[in-house]
């Protein structure tokens, strides 16, 4: 009678999971119980046999022949179940930990290159997670949106806001919002802060509410209403000591008492001006005459969508209101054509910084590609020394998975030693990458390395590691083991060495893609600086004075403290000259206007667009904008003078052709006729990629409405930037109580207004530089191991007749082939992916020959210092110790 089967017990159910778990916790036990179990089943077999008759010597001998040998039966029980596997693992881990250990240069090279690659992913995943990827730190965040008027967000008026919140159906909530920067009074000198005048459903849009206190309310819009503020957690904690009882206080806001209504949560994040530390209702008002500010095009509408309406629905809702409103009352202020729409408010503050981010993380997959590239190559070399023990493994019975198992578990170990290494390299690099942050990137507050970014740095290094391991470990696995026993002892590195070749060349490759890349942002860059800006920089201070007080709120009060102030100015010693404009050329300033000509035949003439400068005399020969035709502005254009205004040239060019303008009248908003009385040449207002756009000039004496915010602009002996704090004390002598802000030298600002492609420029160029250096190792690398695998071949050549420049250009021609092979590679490479880089480039075609034969040509100079060591240790190799030793 045959016996029952031993079937081994596999699975994840409960008793197998147990017995797994006691088996390691205890394996001579689990020995033991094996044994038991087998000596159970042959006492049975034996038992049964005797039952048939069979004596009981000869049922134990039949029951042990038909069971076999038990110590492979144990075998075969162990290794059945799912600890085994574990406890392989583990000392596979124990195994390559030793070996790693062993080798510490190895190891400390291996770690160090992939370190470079997981911690720059890193800190790039730190930084582009928030900013393009996670939703709004808002409930309900894809249910924000904000209108759009003709594609733009920032030129909403009050006007539009009134007939979203009046004729829509399609929101819960919307506000209107814009900038404010009170002057907070106290016992320490007075602060500039930086805050939002806001319509009271705000909150509400963005779904928060105040930590303690209350919310604005609707009664809080009304004009003349009791002024309230909110504050941030921050300015509570700074200014006013977390004193609880500041809700229902009053603070003193630009010479006006304020009631603080509430304290916003220590996490809230106002996405729409990360530097906002206090909010105040808008309180405009609708029945004033549309010649105010309240009617400009200066203010972002956020909405909040109502449960199941979309973004498509909102924009037919608010696009039907908007018409409606431009056809009944706004005329003269709208573009018929006007286009009013709503998009995700997320979508919309990261449209301008997604290309550099994109860039950015195309740049940082390349180093990490490399990194990985690099690491396989040394694991390769490796591979070739250890090939003897591979053989003997596979001679002991380890199949080709055991094998492959073996080496991806030790390329893991290295990953995940990377990975700590990354993160402290990723720390280091969140804080730069803070630091030179250009002001428009969007949650830079939320940059930073927490748990999610932890996360991701482990996954990517394992991943990594299963990358780089794969090769060698099917390399590894797939050899004939009595070969590589008898080759065990010589050091060629065989048919992998081609493979290590091409993973040289994939690394010049992908380095020369980002070398192209650095390069073309450079020429960018240097193109956008050469270009002219209309006015001069050099020995230039800028500054800017924004009046508080009820005092200012008449225009002629304005104007006269400026031209007073400047007065002072001008007599601190240095200063050659002084002067003030409303809004600065490239600093950020933008105040746009629609202008027209009188009439002409009885029609209508068209309304346009144009910056408004609102400029003191003297403006322009103290920024060097030089007048074209007729003259500036002067002290003689007063307030009781005829109004007058002066022109750029593209407006004159635009507008009259070859024909003289000097004499023809223009109006601006509501106000005027300004007769125009000199052309101005063109100036750079917005960026310096910005063609030139049509600007007027009032004299800051004959504006409509108090310029309470003047940027001045002071001319100097030597050092603009010495002379700040005499200029600054200067002002203070009129009133010590009107801070003065964004103290700048116009060279500054010039360089300012480009951070965001010197932010791509900075981060392209330290990946290139790290991909530069790796590729530079892979060469040397290829070469060092090959030298040392052909020293037997050199020293015969050497022993021939072989001369040293031969023998160096043996060793030199092998590296620059490779490094040749990489280039022709990365140009087509890089012609095809610099497409994504067309949006920062400008002047230059991302196909510009100068930067692709300059990267060409700094990668032959790097390649052949990298094969200079290897040429110096082959010219030096004796024949006659070589071929003993072979």
């Amino acid at each position: 009678m045959a016996p029952p089967p031993l079937t081994p017990r596999r699975g994840w159910r409960w008793p197998a999971l147990v017995r797994g778990i006691r088996a390691l916790r205890d394996p001579a036990r689990a020995d033991r119980d094996t044994d038991d179990e087998i000596r159970h089943f042959l006492d049975e077999s034996a038992a049964d046999l005797e039952a048939g008759g069979v004596p009981p010597a000869e049922a134990r001998r039949r029951a042990r022949l038909a069971w076999g040998d038990s110590v492979a039966i144990r075998e075969s029980v162990r290794s059945s179940g799912w600890e085994h596997l574990a406890a392989t693992l583990v000392d596979d881990v124990r195994q390559g930990a030793r070996r790693l250990r062993r080798s510490p240069g190895f190891t400390t090279v291996a770690v160090l290159t992939l370190a470079i690659g997981v911690g720059a992913s890193t800190a790039i995943f730190s930084a582009v997670n928030p900013i393009l990827f996670a939703p709004l730190p808002y409930p309900a965040a894809d249910r924000i949106g904000i209108v759009l008027e003709n594609g733009r967000a920032d030129v909403s008026t009050f006007a539009m806001y009134r007939a979203l919140a009046e004729e829509t159906r399609t929101f819960d909530a919307l506000a209107a919002m814009r900038r404010w920067q009170p002057a907070l009074a106290g016992r320490d000198v007075p602060e500039r802060l930086e805050g939002q005048r806001v319509t009271s459903g705000f909150f509400a849009a963005l779904g928060v509410a105040p930590a303690f206190g209350h919310d604005f309310t609707p009664d809080d819009d009304r004009p003349g209403a009791a002024r309230v503020a909110i504050v941030a957690d921050s300015l509570w904690r700074r200014r006013f000591a977390a004193d609880p009882a500041i809700v229902g206080s009053t603070v003193r806001l630009d010479d006006t008492p304020y009631v603080v209504a509430g304290v916003m949560p220590a996490a809230f994040e106002d996405v729409l001006a990360p530097a906002a530390e206090i909010w105040t209702p808008l309180q405009y008002d609708p029945a004033l005459p549309s010649d105010g500010r309240e009617w400009g095009h200066h203010l972002r509408t956020i909405v909040r969508l109502a449960d199941r309406q979309s973004l498509a629905s909102a924009t037919l809702d608010a696009a039907a209101a908007g018409r409606a409103m431009i056809a009944a009352h706004r005329p003269e202020t709208y573009a018929p054509d006007t286009q009013v729409s709503i998009a995700s408010l997320h979508g919309t503050l990261v449209a301008g910084v997604r290309p550099v981010l994109v860039a950015m993380t195309g740049a940082v997959l390349l180093v990490l590609i490399i990194a990985c590239v690099n690491v396989t190559n040394l694991l390769l070399a490796r591979g070739a020394h250890r090939r003897g023990e591979f053989a003997l493994r596979a001679a002991l019975g380890a199949g080709r998975a055991r094998l492959v198992l073996h080496v991806l578990t030790e390329s893991v170990l290295l990953a995940v030693l990377s990975a700590v290494a990354g993160v402290v390299f990723a720390v280091f690099a969140v804080r730069a990458l803070v630091t030179i942050a250009p002001a428009a990137l969007p949650r830079v507050a939320a940059i930073a390395v927490d748990g999610q970014v932890l996360a991701f740095a482990l996954a990517l290094a394992t991943i990594a590691g299963l990358a780089f391991g794969t090769l060698p470990a099917l390399e590894a696995a797939g050899r004939d083991p009595h070969r590589d026993i008898q080759d065990a002892s010589h050091r060629s590195a065989g048919g992998h060495g081609r493979v290590r070749r091409l993973l040289v060349v994939a690394e010049v490759a992908l380095a020369l893609v980002l070398l192209v890349g650095a390069g073309l942002l450079m020429r960018s860059i240097g193109g956008l600086l050469s270009m002219p800006l209309g006015f001069e920089t050099s020995d230039r201070l800028s500054l800017q004075l924004q009046l508080a007080g009820r005092r200012f709120n008449e225009p002629a009060a304005a104007a006269r403290f400026h031209l007073q102030a400047l007065d002072a100015v001008r007599r601190v010693p240095g200063v050659t000259a002084a002067a003030a404009t409303s809004q600065l050329p490239l600093s950020g300033d933008r105040d746009e206007y629609g202008a027209r000509f009188d009439e002409e035949g009885g029609r209508p003439a068209d309304r346009f667009a144009v910056y408004r400068y609102a400029v003191s005399p003297g403006y322009f020969d103290t920024t060097g904008i030089p007048i074209l035709r007729g003259r500036g502005i002067d002290e003689h254009d007063r307030r009781d003078a005829p109004a007058v205004v002066v022109i750029s040239a593209a407006l004159a060019a635009a507008r009259f052709g070859g024909d003289d303008p000097i004499g023809r009248r223009l109006h601006v908003g509501s106000a005027g006729p300004f007769t125009i009385v000199g052309v101005a040449g063109n100036v750079r207002q917005a960026s310096l990629a910005a063609t030139d756009a049509d600007a007027v000039y009032l004299s800051v004496d004959q504006t409509w409405y108090p310029e309470t915010t003047m940027s001045y602009v002071v001319r100097a002996i030597g050092n603009p930037a010495a002379l700040a704090r005499g200029v600054e004390q200067a002002i203070w002598t009129l009133d010590k109580d009107q801070p003065i802000v964004r103290v700048a030298t116009l060279s500054a600002l010039v360089e300012a207004s480009e951070a965001q492609r010197r932010f791509a420029l900075r981060v392209f160029g330290g990946f290139a530089a790290i991909a530069l250096g790796l590729a530079a190792i892979g060469i040397y690398g290829i070469l060092a191991g090959g030298v040392s695998e052909r020293r037997r071949e050199i020293g015969l050549r050497a022993a021939l007749g072989a001369t040293r420049p031969q023998i160096i250009g043996l060793v030199v021609g092998q590296g620059l082939a490779l490094a040749a092979a990489g280039a022709a590679v990365g140009l087509a490479v890089a012609a095809f992916v610099s497409r994504g880089l067309s949006t920062l480039l400008f002047g230059v075609s991302r196909l510009d020959p100068v930067t692709y034969g300059a990267v060409v040509a700094l990668l032959a100079l790097v390649a052949a210092a990298a094969c200079a060591i290897p040429a110096w240790r082959a010219v030096r190799i004796d024949p006659s110790i070589a071929l003993r030793a072979d």
